[in-house]
Formats: structure tokens, C-alpha cells, sequence
């Protein structure tokens, strides 16, 4: 039996007496139908759980006249993504703030969770412990919110047939060789979102792990910094990317 995180084990206790038939509904029968939840999704449903009481914290210290520290912060997090978001996507940009900063949030918390030990995830191919962004599974998740999010408004803006026509590229005289260029393109952005934290994040993690144990002194702490660094940086191109990708869904031609 593979080793299992502790929150893992409270959830497979509680949830998989409902989470299993619903999974062999779905035609996807977990293989021990006693622990269906996996690490990693037990520490995505952790850091979700941190995004909703860090929202109703603030909701209830919420103050216009004396703000706390807390709120600072976030409103620091909100101004920018909502300046990231104008800046690629215009004046309406401010509209997509919610899911783009959902995003960032959720992406950073997740690439920082291996730093609590606790709460690294067990790779047990490579016998590391990484962030859930580690797993290939999770970042795919992410991607194909992203996927599903800017497609929705690419056809809430111009209509199926518009939304069709806008894939079809400025000239229709060439919209045979067009439209399954992007079309593919289209599907490509999913490995693209999903591969590129996915790889960040793994690399990190045996990064870590390798010259941590070469040096348990002090290299281990500037691996710390690096992970830190990284874990921002990935999580702001995961904001960037979708952000770009909704600009060229309801872009509107001239």
C-alpha cells in the first residue's frame, strides 16, 4: 500500500462510500474502491478550502476606514490581476478578474504547498515529495478550466457561428487552411498550460531533493528561495496565458 497523506485518509473515510459510485457511474472505478481520492486531489480540495475561508475572513473584517493587514494584501492581489487582466484584454478586461485571479491564487497556494512538510505530496515513481502541481493529473485540471472558461466566452461574445467564422482567421478565401490550424492550436494550449507547470514544479521538487541531500546545510534553504520564486512565477503565467487566450476569444474584428 502506497503511503497516503493524512488529509487523504480523513477524506477516504468520510467521502468514498459517495465518491466511488459516482466515479463508476462516470465509467472511471477508482482501482481501491476504499480510497478513491488521491493525494493530490485531497490537497487541491485543501487549498480550495483555504480560498473560500480566506474570502469569508475578509468578507467579515472587511473595512473601508481601517483596513487590516490581510485585506491589504489581497487588495494588492486583486489590483493586480485586475491591471494584468485590462492591460492584455482592454477596458472589459475587469469582467474576467474573478476567474483569473481564482487561478493565480489557486495555482500559487498549490505550488507552495510541498514547503509544508506535511503536506507534500508522495510521488511514489520517484520517491520525492512535490507539489500537487507536480502531478501531471492536477495541471491538466487547471488547463481545462482554463479551456472550457475562455472558449465559453469566445462564444458568448460572437455566437457559435461567429465564434466559428472567428476561427476561420480575417479571410475567408483561406478559411479551409485556417480553421484546423487553429482548432489545433486551440486543443495545443491545454498541453500547454498543463505541461509547462506541470514540468516547473516536478523539476523543482527532484531539484530539491538531489542537492538538498548532496548539502543538508544551506543549500536546502536557498532551494527554499528558488521553490518560492518559481511557485510565483508559474502561477503569474498561469494567469498571463488564460488571460491572452480570452483577449483573442472576444477580440472583435475590424
Amino acid at each position: 500500500m502506497e503511503h497516503e497523506l493524512w488529509l487523504t485518509v480523513l477524506l477516504n473515510r468520510w467521502l468514498a462510500r459517495f465518491v466511488t459510485p459516482v466515479l463508476a457511474a462516470l465509467g472511471l472505478p477508482p482501482a481501491d474502491p476504499a480510497r478513491p481520492i488521491p493525494d493530490y486531489v485531497a490537497m487541491e480540495i485543501l487549498v480550495g478550502l483555504l480560498v473560500i475561508a480566506g474570502a469569508l475572513l475578509l468578507r467579515r473584517r472587511l473595512s473601508v476606514e481601517n483596513p487590516g493587514k490581510f485585506q491589504h494584501v489581497l487588495e494588492e492581489i486583486l489590483g493586480f490581476v485586475q491591471g494584468t487582466a485590462e492591460e492584455i484584454i482592454g477596458p472589459r478586461g475587469r469582467r474576467y478578474t474573478a476567474m483569473l485571479g481564482t487561478l493565480f491564487v489557486f495555482v500559487a497556494l498549490c505550488n507552495l504547498l510541498s514547503l509544508v512538510p506535511v503536506l507534500g505530496v508522495p510521488d511514489s515513481k520517484l520517491h520525492i515529495e512535490v507539489s500537487p502541481t507536480g502531478l501531471i493529473q492536477a495541471t491538466l485540471g487547471l488547463a481545462l478550466a482554463a479551456f472550457l472558461y475562455y472558449n465559453y466566452h469566445g462564444f458568448r461574445q460572437h455566437g457559435v457561428i461567429g465564434y466559428v467564422k472567428h476561427l476561420c482567421g480575417p479571410m475567408m478565401g483561406i478559411a479551409i487552411i485556417m480553421f484546423p490550424i487553429e482548432v489545433i492550436g486551440n486543443f495545443g494550449r491545454l498541453l500547454s498550460l498543463s505541461v509547462r507547470l506541470y514540468a516547473n514544479m516536478l523539476v523543482g521538487g527532484i531539484l530539491e531533493r538531489v542537492f538538498g541531500g548532496l548539502v543538508p546545510v544551506v543549500v536546502p534553504v536557498i532551494f527554499m528561495g528558488l521553490h518560492i520564486f518559481v511557485s510565483l512565477l508559474q502561477a503569474y503565467i498561469f494567469l498571463l496565458l488564460p488571460a491572452i487566450y480570452i483577449s483573442m476569444a472576444v477580440a472583435e474584428e475590424h
